[in-house]
């Protein structure tokens, strides 16, 4: 089952979809936004954008698989030249210094050029691109700017499902790229390991083992330069490029302060209270591990009965 993602063609109607208050928020497109400066049009030729940029060496993954697996490490990280790297995955630059072999592909999620693992920041690390990049933060006080972050990707790389607990706007402004998204409440049909899922083949995940997935509602959009999309947190997403691939993520806190744990610098910690939660369900597990186990299924049941009650919104 698929839905499309609803795209807007002005700014008026995009902030609107912002603005709304439903009980469901859902992912959005601003389809040639109009407010993001001239990167569309220079950043398209990866020479201007390879020259442009001040060269470093930045950490990327390295892998022949297109499906990339968090879990079973299907990729390499390794270190190179942020120039080299456009290059590279732009298929611009022959060469023959592989790590892998000639089909390897490369994937950047820039961390940040601070020693002390501060929270990245695209307009810091990046100046020289600020006159070309204008960041669509109007929806949302800057004060509650978490991180913004360039992304860089070869052709045909797809990135692991999984869910941020912070919204996020993603700018795609080089190459096309295809967003699959999942509702929260779809959260048991993932078979997730963490904050992502266990099916890395989206298009042809194994009825045998996860029969739940292939049943999920999913929602899907086809980014083009230039979109602004918005990513809800705690929606599932998959990301998958199909050309060559430049963007800048940029996420914020969406709730009180107080709700975010203060030592998270990625911005993949789950909320405070919902990592307590999971602590004292820890706890619960092992008083009941003290029973037998028809008693264990017995209590069991009956705080999964009080959970779906209190917690759920949607039917299991």
């Amino acid at each position: 089952m698929e839905k499309e993602i609803p795209i807007f063609h002005c700014e008026q109607e995009w902030k609107a979809f912002l603005e709304r208050k439903t009980p469901q928020r859902i992912p959005g497109v601003w389809r040639g936004a109009t407010n993001i400066g001239t990167c569309v049009s220079k950043w398209r030729d990866p020479r201007y954008l390879a020259e442009k940029i001040r060269d470093r060496p930045v950490k990327i993954h390295v892998s022949k698989e297109p499906n990339m697996d968090f879990k079973n490490k299907n990729f390499m990280y390794k270190d190179l030249n942020l120039k080299e790297l456009i290059l590279r995955a732009s298929g611009l630059e022959k060469h023959s210094s592989y790590f892998i072999d000639s089909q390897e592909l490369y994937y950047l999620r820039h961390i940040g050029d601070s020693p002390r693992g501060e929270r990245v920041n695209f307009e810091e690390d990046f100046p020289e691109l600020g006159e070309d990049f204008t960041f669509p933060t109007t929806s949302f006080p800057s004060n509650k700017l978490f991180s913004s972050i360039l992304r860089i990707s070869s052709p045909s790389v797809r990135i692991w499902t999984h869910y941020d607990v912070l919204d996020n706007f993603y700018v795609q402004i080089v190459g096309t790229k295809r967003a699959i998204f999942w509702a929260p409440h779809s959260a048991l049909d993932l078979y997730l390991e963490g904050d992502k899922s266990a099916v890395v083949d989206v298009n042809n995940p194994d009825p045998e083992l996860y029969p739940k997935f292939l049943s999920a509602q999913k929602y899907i959009v086809d980014l083009e330069p230039g979109d602004v999309l918005f990513i809800p947190s705690l929606w599932f997403h998959n990301m998958e490029a199909l050309s060559f691939g430049v963007a800048v993520n940029i996420f914020w806190k969406n709730l009180d302060d107080k709700l975010y744990d203060k030592k998270d610098v990625y911005g993949n910690k789950d909320l405070v209270p919902a990592a307590n939660a999971d602590r004292m369900l820890i706890n619960i597990i092992k008083q009941l591990e003290l029973l037998p186990q028809d008693y264990r299924d017995f209590y069991g049941r009956q705080l999964i009965n009080k959970i779906k009650k209190k917690c759920l919104t949607h039917e299991i």
